[in-house]
């Protein structure tokens, strides 16, 4: 397998071309998308963090979860949360259930939401206000991640990853999948980053080596 992939960095068409050419697995492989950042990680005006709806989602229903009262835990429910709720959801949570993707929470529920900090920090799972996923407009944020947003931040290396697809999806959707991810980046940029931005790029699946993709 690692014999088909490039030494350089190719075009993202390319890159698609080579990563959907690996030998086929039993299961539909999850794939992902890599950007090395020439941030300083330390430094909280150099933090790249955020989330997009992706043009053609992600391929997978994602479990959401959603803090809320009264009309907007109505709205949540229609609009196709898994699970609402309220100290009952956070005794849940503390008691060990963690059987979801994305925890959204309306800005009144913060005071129940804030000491679950140090059991969904870790895991990436806990509501702010940069992500969206701590808004008064919980159906909103509920319908966009089942429509395929991703979440993203960068860790201690200045590394950014981001799943963006499947590997059985059309060459053509996962290209504008990732393009869409690689430009949204782009425009991210920190003012206070100097020199390169964007330092290495690349692409992979559950099971593949990964292709460098030309910046």
């Amino acid at each position: 397998m690692a014999k088909k992939v490039p030494a350089d960095a190719v075009p993202l068409v390319k890159a698609v071309e080579i990563l959907k050419g690996f030998k086929p697995r039993k299961f539909d492989q999850t794939v992902e998308v890599h950007m090395r950042l020439g941030i300083d990680a330390k430094q909280a005006d150099q933090l790249v963090r955020g989330s997009l709806v992706l043009p053609h989602g992600i391929g997978k229903t994602q479990r959401v979860v959603v803090f809320a009262k009264g009309p907007a835990a109505d709205a949540a429910k229609a609009a196709g949360a898994d699970v609402v709720g309220q100290e009952d959801l956070s005794k849940r949570i503390q008691e060990g259930w963690m059987d979801f993707d994305v925890c959204i929470a309306a800005p009144d529920m913060m005071g129940l939401v804030g000491p679950l900090g140090r059991v969904l920090g870790p895991r990436g799972l806990m509501p702010s206000p940069r992500a969206g996923t701590v808004t008064p407009d919980v159906a909103t944020a509920v319908k966009e991640y089942k429509a395929g947003k991703v979440e993203f931040r960068n860790d201690a290396g200045g590394n950014v990853h981001a799943v963006v697809g499947r590997l059985s999806f059309e060459p053509q959707k996962l290209l504008e999948n990732i393009q869409a991810f690689i430009d949204f980046i782009q425009n991210l940029k920190p003012a206070a980053v100097k020199g390169a931005y964007v330092k290495g790029i690349s692409i992979s699946a559950t099971m593949s080596p990964g292709v460098t993709v030309a910046a």
